[in-house]
């Protein structure tokens, strides 16, 4: 595999169950595969520490250019998306929209192991941020929708008295509207 960053090969590492292409030639990059990363974002997965402490000289790693977008290394068609990691927006990561790997920088999943020391933890910062970002608006579209469904349970009420039963959906033979 070439590293989309520098362009060097990229040398397969087994980690645990799961196996991880490094740039240890070049600029010190890694390549997670779909859900890769999940397993060894947290401090507590001890499989990570082996990629973190993975040995680097400064002459291996090279200067990249990330003025533009890389390409994914599995297919050089597609320009990967960059994003931040979690809410905390210490990490920008590269993934592909079409495989769902993920290319980090050097020193990237040091900083991305230290932000949460567990998935719950990560979670609860994620539902605190989108109810800080979101929640008057949710609010208020939840109101508008409660204040919405009392009008059509009322109007339902008035024509249960009204209209016999024949006309209620569902009570006709040849089907309901």
């Amino acid at each position: 595999m070439i590293c989309p960053a520098c362009g060097n090969g990229m040398t397969e590492i087994a980690v645990g169950d799961i196996k991880v292409d490094a740039c240890k030639d070049g600029c010190g990059g890694l390549w997670f595969d779909n859900f890769e990363l999940r397993k060894l974002d947290e401090p507590s997965e001890s499989a990570g520490e082996q990629l973190v402490a993975l040995p680097r000289t400064p002459a291996q790693l090279r200067q990249v250019d990330r003025s533009k977008p890389l390409r994914c290394p599995k297919d050089p068609g597609i320009a990967m998306m960059r994003h931040f990691w979690s809410v905390k927006r210490q990490v920008t990561v590269d993934e592909c929209p079409q495989c769902r790997g993920v290319f980090l920088d050097p020193g990237e999943l040091a900083t991305i192991r230290s932000e949460y020391a567990t998935e719950a933890e990560r979670h609860q910062a994620a539902d605190a941020y989108f109810q800080e970002m979101f929640g008057t608006q949710l609010a208020a579209l939840r109101e508008k929708d409660q204040h919405t469904a009392e009008r059509a349970q009322h109007l339902a009420r008035m024509f249960r008295f009204i209209c016999p039963s024949h006309y209620l959906p569902g009570k006709q033979s040849w089907g309901a509207f």
